[in-house]
């Protein structure tokens, strides 16, 4: 997925720094949580805060804010786990910009309230574009009539599928997800079949391999994920 970065509004500038103890503190991290902290993490920066005073775009009830950290990296490995304490201790969606020798990548979950419990986030896995110039030039916001629309067309540019027509953002996340559990499921079938010598099991394993790819392709081509097999 093609590096992409935005132009976020001057007004917008925040440039704070995180410190780690904070984000522990919110979540209450453990060791292990704190040692991936302290061996991937450089530093946190709060960079923009996009509001409805800064960005001239209404809140929607499930977008009041958008917050882009940035997130300097020691390697060029972040658990998710780090990622997703962030998540945890900041009550806003959050886009993540990691930087690592000259490189930057964005990053980041579909995040949104949860309709059962109240204070409570819903995220899904994590989408991130690849490396990219640290220094490459940022492209203008997308048009949005609200922060919820901005929200969903960054989120956009991080996948790796188009669009779907009439395909709201959680439908979206959902088919997002739905392909690369069936792109997982695809890999498992090519190991075992790598494995197998026996030619009865390899002719019943690549019938399988190709039922599966076949429902990958569907979902690759904007089919929903309820009208899918096996889903």
């Amino acid at each position: 997925m093609t590096a992409v970065f935005f132009d976020y509004p001057k007004a917008a500038v925040f440039g704070r720094v995180v410190p780690k103890t904070r984000i522990y503190e919110h979540v209450g991290a453990n060791t292990a949580l704190k040692d991936l902290f302290v061996t991937q993490v450089d530093q946190i920066v709060w960079k923009f805060k996009l509001a409805p005073e800064t960005t001239n775009l209404a809140a929607t009830r499930a977008v009041k804010e958008i917050q882009v950290f940035g997130v300097s990296l020691r390697t060029n490995k972040l658990d998710d786990e780090v990622l997703r304490a962030i998540d945890r201790a900041i009550p806003f969606p959050l886009i993540f910009e990691l930087t690592w020798s000259g490189k930057r990548k964005a990053v980041a979950t579909f995040k949104r309230p949860s309709e059962t419990a109240a204070a409570k986030w819903v995220v899904s896995e994590y989408f991130a574009t690849d490396w990219g110039p640290g220094d490459a030039p940022r492209q203008s916001l997308p048009v949005a009539l609200n922060l919820g629309g901005l929200y969903d067309a960054i989120l956009t540019a991080m996948m790796p599928v188009a669009k779907a027509a009439d395909e709201d953002i959680q439908t979206r996340v959902a088919r997002m997800e739905a392909i690369r559990a069936k792109t997982r499921e695809v890999d498992r079938i090519k190991a075992r079949l790598a494995r197998e010598k026996q030619f009865n099991k390899r002719v019943v394993i690549n019938a399988e391999l190709r039922a599966v790819k076949q429902e990958l392709e569907r979902l690759s081509g904007g089919a929903p994920v309820s009208t899918m097999k096996n889903e």
